[in-house]
């Protein structure tokens, strides 16, 4: 959740360089030379927004554009063609989701629209991945637009990146009045490039997040055991003698442990199955117990510990001299280890040498969990599995080396995952018919193109005009909706 704190710190930070900005620009001292350094850099500043523009990258996007020129028109035409069938899936989602929402007034929360604010619904661990998407999506946006009017001879005055408050983005400056002059066709292949490019960034991540397996092989191992990647700071099992970032975890309480999923699984398992009981001497119980008295706790079990020590617990077991329950406060590691396990007294026969079934004496909840991870002496985990599941993060990538990074594998698919959503986000919002999206001037093109022989200018202006207004009605209704069911259901 966003503090205030942290409001605080981005207000002021923007605030800061605003009037940092606005000192330097009046004051006679600096105002000529720090005029002259923003105008050769090509920086701005304003209220919320840092932009840098440059000339720089006009001989690449020419050069680029040149190449392959048959290829070039072959693929942006592909881009129109997508660009016209995801403009019309996008407005029939948009429109079902209004529908969807207003016929089920108690689901407004499943709303598939949902805007991204770090801090309310993004956790700012993920912020960087989040901005650096965004970043990457708008350039290659643009650089789809420029590449495309390369390719159609109309000029790249310049290209640019800026910061909108947190939100990052790109734009390409293209000269207009060789936009207006080409056929619609060839407008539509402009447009249409970046959304199109939207779309082929979802693909190679696709691509990627499946292939990542083999990708990374040569440097981490997978399908026998997982590696940890993060260990929750004070938790249970944090600590020299707890669990440790790349340490690699092999079995939990018997259960083979070979990726994510099993590792959840077999938490899970140990939560529905019953409390596992250990074979032990009957001697030997008299000799290690250290118990005093017992006493019944608040929940209910019993405990002989007196919790006086951090490595005994105590045992509920049945001998042959007395039919009652009885509790001996052991040491855990020595009667948990390499012991028989059992679920019945008669588990534990042995003609040679009388042998009890103990329990730990536990409530319904609790678990005592064996963690075998890598050449370590065993973790002995008390309390709810869940506590662990939450604790310990895993990876199904395991390090060949100490020298490979434990998290590469894991921000690697987070940043694919990332492309796929965001990337795929914008194709389909930026086709929507509305002002200031590509939309509008997809939309433009399209009506040029097809109803130039049937209705005359005037006519094809009412009918982009309508259908303009009720694209950007149609994006505010579910902007809005999603903002409501954000708030209004934390």
């Amino acid at each position: 959740m966003l503090t205030t704190g942290g409001v605080a710190v981005f207000l002021g930070t923007w605030a800061s360089l605003y009037l940092l900005d606005a000192f330097l620009k009046t004051n006679e001292k600096f105002s000529r030379a720090y005029t002259y350094f923003l105008e050769r850099c090509g920086v701005t500043v304003s209220i919320g927004q840092i932009r840098w523009y440059t000339t720089c990258m006009n001989r690449l996007f020419l050069r680029l554009g040149q190449m392959k020129p048959r290829f070039l028109r072959w693929w942006f035409t592909c881009g129109v063609l997508f660009g016209l069938i995801a403009m019309f899936l996008a407005i029939f989602l948009l429109s079902l989701m209004i529908f969807n929402t207003f016929r089920r007034e108690q689901h407004v929360e499943q709303q598939v629209l949902t805007p991204v604010m770090p801090g309310v619904n993004l956790p700012m661990s993920q912020v960087g991945y989040y901005l650096m998407t965004l970043l990457v999506c708008g350039i290659l946006h643009e650089v789809g637009h420029a590449l495309a009017a390369v390719r159609e001879q109309v000029r790249v005055n310049g290209f640019g990146i800026f910061f909108l408050a947190l939100y990052p983005g790109a734009f390409v400056d293209l000269y207009t009045e060789h936009l207006q002059v080409i056929s619609p066709l060839r407008q539509l292949r402009i447009y249409c490039a970046g959304v199109w490019h939207n779309f082929i960034i979802v693909l190679l991540a696709i691509a990627v997040l499946g292939a990542l397996p083999w990708l990374l092989m040569p440097f981490y191992t997978t399908g026998n055991s997982v590696v940890i990647t993060y260990v929750l700071e004070k938790s249970p099992v944090d600590g020299p003698r707890g669990l440790n970032v790349g340490e690699h975890i092999t079995s939990l309480s018997g259960c083979r442990v070979t990726s994510v999923d099993a590792w959840q699984q077999c938490v899970q398992n140990s939560m529905s199955k019953a409390v596992t009981g250990y074979c032990i001497p009957s001697d030997q119980i008299k000799q290690q117990d250290t118990s005093s008295h017992s006493f019944t706790t608040s929940s209910g079990n019993v405990e002989c510990c007196s919790n006086i020590s951090q490595t005994h617990i105590c045992f509920v077991y049945h001998s042959k001299a007395e039919s009652k329950k009885q509790y001996a406060c052991l040491p855990a590691r020595a009667t948990i280890d390499n012991k028989q396990v059992c679920t019945l007294p008669s588990d534990c026969y042995n003609p040679k040498r009388e042998h009890s079934c103990v329990y730990p004496s536990l409530d319904n909840t609790t678990r005592i969990l064996k963690v075998v991870h890598g050449r370590k002496t065993p973790l002995l985990f008390l309390g709810h599995p869940l506590d662990l599941l939450y604790s310990v993060t895993v990876g199904d990538y395991v390090p060949d080396s100490i020298l490979v990074p434990v998290s590469l594998p894991y921000v690697l698919e987070t940043f694919c995952k990332y492309l796929i959503s965001l990337s795929g986000a914008l194709a389909i919002l930026n086709v929507v018919p509305c002002y200031a999206l590509d939309g509008q001037w997809i939309l433009y093109a399209f009506i040029e193109l097809t109803l130039s022989p049937v209705l005359n200018r005037e006519n094809r202006g009412i009918v982009f005009t309508i259908l303009l207004l009720c694209g950007t009605l149609l994006i505010m209704t579910n902007i809005v909706m999603a903002l409501w069911s954000l708030f209004n259901f934390r």
